[in-house]
């Protein structure tokens, strides 16, 4: 492993790149990443980048808006089938179609959506950002809000708007056992269960606190409570250990029989360090997109970071 490691950050210096790396990647890809981010830190991040290189060590969503927001970069992918179950879930043609339904209404999507989507749309939002997203809408604009059924129904109860919602949801989140989470409480009486907004809702009402990746992190660290049970993927805790050693952090169970006995997205995991070795020295997987298509999904992004 450490002559990997040498190799890769030989090859970074050489090409002059920088390593960008979701929370839910394994724990070496993150210790190995230059940043380690949620989705809107990650955009931000890939706007300022001066590197003449961008790896994105996330799924496929994620190296396209990198791409979008600073086209003159060379963005690569370790694997380019790392895709995304919400993203899947929505296809550009099918969002149109959809859209064309409700022709008064602003189209809010999820960042975990392609290009196309994003092209078609009003806004784009984070986990992080989207209920100053929905907040910034003007009350008498009825909105859709598109792909994740799980994330819009949690900004219908937070901000009293009426929402159409798309059908979707992410693998990862609606995969949380309630029968192996009460058994879990038993054995763990005082754990605070803090839970992502694309969770079900049966998890969001019986959460101590809801909140995005970075928002979690922040509640673990800042809280004085000792034990959370933390139901989102599990390579969070990685970050979560660092900042809080001292404090108990458990993986919320899912309902499938797996090894960690936790909810894992296997699109994250197929990042691996040898894929980003590889994808550094050969100079791809290559995220490319056509110049009309990123000019009209930079819009809704430009808006949504314009509220920073």
């Amino acid at each position: 492993m450490e002559e990997l490691l040498e190799k890769i950050h030989q090859l970074k210096q050489h090409y002059k790149a920088v390593i960008l790396a979701h929370y839910y990647q394994d724990p070496a890809i993150q210790d190995l990443a230059d940043f380690v981010g949620d989705s809107l830190d990650l955009s931000r991040k890939a706007r300022d980048s001066d590197a003449e290189v961008i790896v994105f060590a996330g799924v496929h969503f994620m190296a396209e808006t990198a791409k979008i927001l600073n086209p003159s970069k060379k963005v690569l992918l370790p694997d380019l089938d790392a895709g995304c179950s919400l993203a899947d879930s929505c296809t550009g043609k099918a969002f149109k179609e959809w859209k064309m339904q409700y022709p008064d209404h602003i189209s809010v999507t999820y960042i975990n959506c392609s290009a196309e989507v994003k092209a078609e749309s009003d806004w784009v939002c984070t986990s992080a950002n989207a209920l100053k997203v929905i907040q910034a809408i003007p009350e008498d604009k009825q909105i859709l809000f598109a792909p994740d059924k799980n994330l819009g129904n949690y900004l219908i109860k937070e901000t009293g708007r009426n929402m159409v919602l798309w059908n979707g949801e992410c693998m990862v989140h609606k995969a949380f056992s309630m029968e192996k989470l009460m058994k879990l409480w038993q054995q763990y009486p005082a754990a605070r269960l803090i839970a992502h907004p694309e969770s079900e809702d049966h998890v969001i009402r019986v959460a101590e606190f809801i909140g995005s990746t970075s928002a979690l992190l922040n509640y673990v660290q800042d809280s004085d409570k000792d034990t959370f049970i933390v139901a989102t993927e599990h390579g969070i805790l990685h970050e979560m250990q660092r900042r809080a050693p001292e404090k108990l952090q458990i993986p919320a169970p899912s309902k499938d029989n797996n090894s960690c006995a936790c909810s894992e997205c296997a699109f994250m995991k197929m990042n691996t360090m040898e894929k980003i070795y590889e994808c550094l020295l050969h100079g791809k997987p290559e995220i490319q997109l056509d110049e009309s298509l990123m000019k009209s999904a930079l819009r809704p992004i430009e808006r949504m970071l314009s509220l920073d």
